[in-house]
């Protein structure tokens, strides 16, 4: 009886971290919003400006948040907690445009349904955009966002200087069902609830 139980919350426990029902495939922008809302991470790629790659494409993982977890919590905005120590952000200095891919591959609901990363039902999300730091009107609300998600952040070594950004949205390709990518604008992505 208590493995039961346990079933039980468990299975609501997944429901309520998902966000509930994944959107059908003719909602795409709000497929988008779903996707982002539901990832704590994604791939960012650079062009390189180390020495031995310069311009070449660089792709690095970033933990990363829209907001704090839940159905009400997203913003579509993709923050993030950069130094400029790092590889990707020093790219991003001489050039400050990117890609960022999330993908519900990195949730329950593809193994759930055995869906393969690479398989288009397990949705993924790409966004083309630059990253910019927030303003300080902004940075409560990243800080809010990210360390609702990733609360160890707010241990990591000040003297890295770290900072807040975020992902300031271009263009945006959508890919959840087979025959081809959908593209959203982001007036139709932020028009959107995920």
């Amino acid at each position: 009886m208590a493995g039961l139980a346990l079933l039980c919350v468990t299975a609501a426990l997944l429901l309520a971290a998902s966000g509930g029902a994944i959107p059908p495939p003719e909602e795409a922008a709000r497929m988008a919003r779903f996707v982002l809302h539901n990832c704590d991470w994604g791939a960012l790629a650079t062009l390189s400006a180390q020495e031995g790659l310069r311009g070449q494409p660089f792709a690095n993982i970033f933990s990363l948040s829209d907001g704090p977890p839940g159905p009400l919590g997203g913003s579509g905005v993709p923050y993030l907690y950069l130094t400029d120590m790092e590889i990707s952000v020093q790219d991003l200095e001489i050039n400050s445009n990117a890609s960022l891919t999330v993908s519900l591959a990195q949730t329950p609901y593809c193994k759930k349904h055995k869906y393969d990363p690479q398989n288009p039902l397990c949705a993924h999300i790409i966004f083309c955009g630059s990253i910019v730091k927030v303003n300080d009107s902004e940075a409560g609300l990243a800080k809010k966002a990210l360390f609702s998600r990733h609360p160890e952040m707010e241990s990591w070594p000040k003297d890295h200087n770290w900072f807040f950004a975020k992902f300031n949205i271009t263009n945006i390709w959508v890919l959840d069902y087979f025959g081809g990518l959908k593209i959203v604008t982001p007036e139709e992505y932020y028009s959107v609830k995920p």
